[in-house]
């Protein structure tokens, strides 16, 4: 293993799989993304074929449950349903450099291309900075005909802004590779890991799949988050601050990190 190249992609063995879709959820605000991707892994027990390890992720490691240590990564599962295949994106961290967001987005384009995929969706956050009782899901995506799909899922169509991080990425770089491509973008406030959010997020996503997933264990997860966001609540209203916002920018056209 070498890492005087940007990327070390591992796959022990390429999936066989029918028709299969791309679902990516890298860590961002709120997580929203990341939980909604290792919900469904967990859910569908997926299988995971393949590890990315670069220079450019945080220099750092994580520690497992049996006490060793694992160098940051990304990892791609299978899993398969009635309806669809699944490859699943998910992983401990996004590069630390603009270019090699870029690099990264273009080695799961080449992996897409090995497994036949013919569309990305990528999980994100839009962030509102203020608490809502509801989550929005609002999209975007590489070509209009997908997106006169939306109202049929009552996702809110972006038409101003923009997306940082991977998770926008993908589907600007899978564009340019002529791949269909997919961001769904949970409500939140950016304060909290925000299970609400990433519900919201997954209910569209199983929808669009014709997927049907348990969200049992996802609603104790919302629960948590609630009982979090009452707190923060409670305590700004104690010290007089009133509903929490973050400041907002003077230029209307915001960035939404996902």
């Amino acid at each position: 293993m070498s890492f005087n190249e940007k990327f070390l992609v591992e796959i022990s063995s390429l999936p066989d799989l029918k028709n299969p879709k791309l679902v990516c959820g890298l860590p961002g605000s709120g997580f929203v993304g990341k939980l909604a991707v290792d919900y469904i892994i967990e859910k569908l027990q997926g299988k995971q074929f393949a590890d990315i390890y670069s220079s450019s992720f945080p220099p750092q490691v994580t520690i497992q449950q049996d006490g060793t240590v694992d160098l940051i990564k990304n990892s791609l599962y299978y899993c398969k349903t009635e309806s669809h295949d699944l490859v699943l994106l998910t992983g401990d961290a996004q590069p630390v450099l603009p270019q090699s967001e870029y690099l990264l987005a273009e080695e799961i384009i080449n992996i897409c291309k090995k497994l036949h995929i013919d569309i990305i969706y990528t999980l994100a956050a839009y962030i509102t900075g203020t608490f809502s009782k509801s989550s929005k899901v609002y999209g975007t995506s590489t070509s209009p005909d997908l997106i006169q799909q939306f109202s049929k899922y009552q996702i809110q169509t972006m038409n101003k802004g923009s997306i940082t991080g991977m998770n926008g990425i993908i589907i600007g770089v899978a564009k340019k590779f002529n791949m269909k491509g997919i961001c769904l973008l949970g409500e939140t406030s950016g304060y909290v890991i925000d299970a609400k959010a990433s519900k919201a997020v997954l209910q569209v996503l199983l929808q669009m799949l014709d997927i049907k997933l348990d969200m049992t264990e996802l609603d104790k997860k919302v629960e948590d988050t609630e009982k979090i966001i009452k707190s923060i609540e409670s305590q700004a209203s104690r010290e007089g601050y009133g509903q929490m916002a973050m400041p907002q920018p003077s230029n209307k056209n915001l960035g939404y990190i996902s």
